[in-house]
């Protein structure tokens, strides 16, 4: 009988049969992501819902956080992005959280709120002391039709300017330090009002056809971001300084406009905010940033009132100063 074939001696080359997969993730390891994204993501919306107690002492931080609140919002498609990546479905919920908070804050500001009607047009303008085109921004001005303007920032040549050029339009005014009032109808009472060294406030009766209102323009002290924070001592003074006049003040219409250096949401400002109203939230279209004009961020500039309704708040065009003008429509 044929002796059987050898059996063929093993290949030294055959490579090893894969080994079983490394075991996935799991437990704290695989949940590590995607909670610390949930948690960001809770204080995060905690931070934007109580920045009122966001403290100020220090760097200032409660005020800085305000002032850019509107911004807070950015954060939510970056949570977003990183919890899809994540692949967590708890982050993802979880970013709804400062979603739903932001919305609440500013979502009625992406509406337009504007209306017909009002009885008084306003308008305020930080012009700029640096502003090499004061002739421009008059005319820019005169064109918006209101019938009382607040000027801020004015140098004593600038003044001259724009006395002569609303002279046609605005036949009254009134010019104390760097601030001026101009009018359709007559002006009384004409005074500073002392909430610095220097005069940075005006106060005037504007006998207007519907009756007197009180008119302030007002320029409050200007805000430093340095390595020392956010520098508001002088402003707040100045912000606690007005706010005393406003509750002395017994016109029972009032329109405060100027440049408060703070948005409407700085806590600081509350002694002055919190005794009125804001017009562009009530009745203007979109956040109304003023600052910087090439590329506005923030709302510094404002038009409120006591005893009057907003029926409609606008920004108008660049001029030659680094801050947009603001308008105003309210009735009684």
């Amino acid at each position: 009988m044929p002796s059987p074939p050898e059996a063929a001696a093993p290949s030294t080359d055959a490579e090893p049969a894969p080994g079983p997969a490394p075991p996935a993730p799991t437990g704290r390891a695989a949940r590590r992501p995607g909670s610390w994204l949930a948690a960001a993501a809770v204080v995060w919306a905690a931070a934007m819902a109580l920045h009122g107690g966001i403290p100020n002492a220090g760097v200032n931080a409660g005020s800085l956080f305000q002032t850019l609140l509107p911004w807070t919002g950015l954060g939510v498609p970056v949570l977003l992005g990183l919890a899809a990546v994540s692949r967590s479905r708890t982050a993802v919920a979880a970013v709804l959280a400062p979603a739903v908070v932001w919305a609440t804050l500013f979502g009625g500001a992406l509406t337009d709120k504007r209306s017909g009607g009002g009885d008084l047009t306003v308008v305020s303008h930080n012009v700029g002391e640096g502003n090499t085109d004061p002739a421009g921004t008059a005319r820019v001005l005169a064109g918006a039709g209101a019938d009382v303007l607040a000027l801020e920032e004015l140098s004593d040549a600038s003044a001259t300017v724009y006395s002569r050029e609303l002279a046609t339009a605005y036949p009254h005014h009134a010019v104390v330090g760097g601030v001026g009032i101009w009018s359709r109808y007559p002006l009384a009472e004409v005074e500073a009002v002392p909430i610095m060294p220097w005069t940075r406030a005006l106060r005037a009766t504007a006998r207007t056809p519907d009756g007197p209102v009180a008119v302030y323009a007002v320029h409050l002290a200007s805000v430093r971001v340095s390595a020392a924070g956010f520098t508001t001592g002088r402003r707040n003074e100045a912000a606690r300084e007005l706010a005393a006049a406003l509750r002395a003040e017994t016109a029972p219409r009032v329109v405060v406009l100027g440049d408060f250096n703070g948005t409407y949401e700085d806590g600081a400002l509350a002694p002055v905010t919190s005794q009125l109203r804001s017009a562009q939230r009530e009745a203007g279209d979109g956040l109304g940033f003023t600052w910087p004009a090439a590329f506005p961020v923030v709302r510094i500039d404002d038009v409120l009132v006591r005893g009057m309704t907003p029926r409609a708040a606008w920004t108008l065009p660049a001029t030659g100063s680094d801050h947009l003008p603001v308008a105003a429509t309210v009735s009684r």
